[in-house]
């Protein structure tokens, strides 16, 4: 009994302080402490500057030997392949509507790893557990942006063929993989930044996760607009549980134990990524379902992650 009241506090040390960020975020919004310009700003300033600064001087501060696997990464996307091809046969037969397909299929596999996967492995393992799964998240990053072009494009039918050329570009400018790559040669040869921009660059980096996750709680509607498509319950299952559950079964079944096994849940424990609303407007797909989608699991991961971190921890894979 003692073990299990152990493992619930700390699931509750991951998901307790991100659940506090998102409601102040929520409720700053809606006292205009935080308005839409600063919304806007500021989740450019994550995504362009600290989120890439975070990555950058996690990696460049860890020992190489700390990262994942190369054995982790691997069946990371390997794992991620099986589940997309899984849910492209299983859309066509939740939904008669096409358009829809490549929604559901998008908001199940498209986990926000970036932002609530790390925050999730951050509370849990510090710095080094960021470090640690930088890599992953980025390999990981390039792929669903890849499978999603892709089954939106085909359930949409946009009249516009995949470009290999577009989706590259896109990757090579990400800021995510810019910070990334740029971290690796840094580790690997265990060269030094001088210290005043390691300082700076902490700086940016204590920030980062915190707003992030502000914006994230003050972007939450759960008043988007009636979502009549009755697929919601089903992408929220598949999303929080059923292809979290799956890919971490199959980690055990291969063999990853202890912390990898802890991170490689909680960093797809993550709700839907906040970008699958922004591609599927863009591409004149049901928003309304995107928005709902992203706001249920958010609200749900929480518990969901909570829940799968007390069973983790009262297996003792902590």
């Amino acid at each position: 009994m003692n073990a299990l009241a152990e493992s619930l506090l700390f699931s509750l040390s991951i998901t307790g302080p991100i659940c506090l960020l998102l409601l102040l975020g929520f409720f700053l919004r809606r006292t205009q402490m935080m308005n839409e310009g600063f919304i806007d700003g500021a989740s450019k300033l994550v995504f362009n500057i600290t989120l890439p600064v975070l990555l950058f001087t996690s990696i460049v501060s860890a020992d190489i030997a700390q990262m994942a696997s190369p054995g982790l990464i691997v069946y990371g996307i390997t794992a991620t392949l099986i589940v997309y091809v899984l849910l492209e046969l299983l859309a066509t037969r939740l939904t008669s509507q096409k358009a829809l397909r490549g929604i559901l299929v998008q908001g199940a596999f498209r986990a926000n790893m970036g932002i609530v996967g790390l925050a999730y492995v951050h509370n849990a393992y510090g710095s080094q557990g960021v470090a640690a799964m930088a890599f992953y998240v980025a390999c990981l990053t390039i792929l669903f942006n890849i499978l999603a072009v892709i089954t939106l494009s085909r359930s949409l039918n946009t009249g516009e063929t995949v470009s290999p050329k577009a989706i590259m570009l896109g990757i090579i400018k990400n800021p995510l993989i810019i910070g990334i790559v740029a971290a690796l040669p840094f580790a690997l040869n265990d060269w030094q930044l001088p210290d005043i921009l390691m300082k700076t660059g902490a700086s940016l980096a204590q920030m980062t996760l915190p707003l992030a996750l502000l914006c994230t709680g003050a972007s939450l509607s759960l008043k988007s607009g009636k979502e009549d498509t009755g697929l919601l319950p089903v992408i929220t299952l598949l999303r929080l549980i059923l292809v979290p559950g799956l890919i971490t079964l199959g980690g055990w079944a291969v063999g990853f134990r202890d912390a990898e096994l802890v991170m490689l849940f909680l960093i797809n424990a993550s709700p839907t990524a906040a970008a699958s609303y922004v591609m599927v407007r863009a591409m004149g797909g049901n928003a309304v379902l995107a928005a709902n989608i992203i706001a249920i699991t958010t609200l749900g991961s929480l518990l969901t992650a909570s829940l799968g971190a007390t069973l983790l921890g009262a297996l003792g894979k902590f």
